[in-house]
């Protein structure tokens, strides 16, 4: 994935499809960027493009949420994960293999990501509405 400019939700959708049409359905995809740079926003370009036009929001107290399209979608959100114990309790790791895991709030459980994660990082641009995303592994 080459390095995207966006400055509205729909770029940011855009964007996600076509990054969702270079995985196969069972990949780790490991989101970073602070709160308000477009993670979720970017879930839901990634979920429309595999037939889930609906219902597509952040799992902030849910921990996770699950979409059936054409493919299974996990979605997580680990912002309040910090500890192993809670990873455990999230049943995360029973997920995996299992469907399309998307993850935000990635950097909070680093340690425990499969070795062939995607990352993705949103980062601010100049003016409050630019991002830059782009894949960093």
């Amino acid at each position: 994935m080459k390095e995207y400019f966006t400055n509205s939700p729909e770029t940011t959708e855009e964007i996600a499809k076509e990054f969702a049409s270079t995985l196969k359905g069972d990949e780790v995809v490991a989101l970073y960027g602070g709160l308000g740079m477009g993670k979720t926003t970017f879930v839901r370009g990634l979920c429309s493009y595999f037939g889930i036009n609906s219902g597509v929001s952040s799992p902030t107290f849910a921990i996770v949420n699950e979409y059936n399209g054409d493919i299974k979608i996990f979605h997580f959100d680990m912002y309040r994960i910090n500890s192993w114990d809670d990873l455990y309790s999230t049943g995360f790791f029973d997920y995996l293999g299992q469907g399309l895991c998307i993850i935000e709030w990635s950097e909070n459980i680093e340690a425990a990501l499969p070795d062939n994660t995607v990352r993705i990082e949103f980062q601010q641009g100049e003016n409050f509405t630019d991002r830059t995303i782009k894949r960093i592994s």
